[in-house]
């Protein structure tokens, strides 16, 4: 019997100790080269982290279903903070997919067909009160018009912080899959429905902004 192709994508936050460097950690902690064959023996690709500040946010896939990140950074685990809530000490937290624009069914499907591709990501505070309702419309505009966007766009939530990761140039396509909703009620004016769920940044400059980009770490 032929066994279904799959491909998981892994999300987590980390935080690093007071007076650490994360560029400083993560690239001459342990070089890009070692990082790779690590990445090879637990079968992980596609590997970018980012951070903000001290907050890490990290994105990889596998097919593998249990790729542990505490083992792909295990030289790094000192300069990280412990989270409360589980028995067992972990410095990676799983960040909750709730929006994608596709997702992976096979394995051409799945194929990156542009190397140059560079990932990038943006990272947004939704008000406590209206994270239900941005779950809600988000995951009715996903099932009904699949393919919208960046086919490897992405949005992972933990607590009210959200990560938002794609790739740029974006790899728009047809899905070749139907969403699981066959309505038509994803509002027409998307940003301005979108917009009461949010906390803004505040720039330097004065302004408000919503979705704030944040700098790529590594790139495996």
């Amino acid at each position: 019997m032929k066994l279904r192709w799959l491909m998981y994508r892994y999300h987590f936050r980390a935080q690093c100790r007071e007076n650490m460097d994360p560029k400083q950690l993560f690239r001459e902690a342990l070089p890009v080269l070692q990082l790779q064959t690590r990445m090879k023996e637990l079968e992980a690709c596609q590997l970018s982290l980012f951070h903000f500040g001290t907050q890490l946010f990290l994105y990889y896939e596998s097919p593998v279903q249990s790729v542990d990140p505490h083992e792909l950074f295990a030289h790094c685990e000192d300069a990280l903070e412990i989270w409360p809530g589980m028995s067992s000490a972990r410095r990676w937290v799983p960040m909750i997919d709730i929006f994608h624009y596709h997702k992976p069914v096979s394995e051409k499907q799945w194929l990156r067909q542009n190397a140059s591709a560079r990932p990038y990501a943006r990272i947004a505070h939704l008000k406590p009160d209206q994270v239900a309702s941005y779950v809600f419309y988000h995951y009715q505009y996903q099932e009904e018009k699949p393919g919208d966007g960046d086919k490897y766009g992405l949005i992972a939530l933990h607590e009210n912080l959200m990560f938002f990761y794609s790739e740029d140039p974006a790899t728009i396509e047809k899905p070749s899959y139907s969403g699981k909703l066959s309505t038509s009620h994803t509002p027409p004016d998307w940003a301005g429905t979108m917009e009461p769920h949010f906390i803004p940044w505040d720039s330097s400059d004065g302004s408000s902004r919503i979705w704030l980009e944040i700098p790529l770490v590594i790139r495996a």
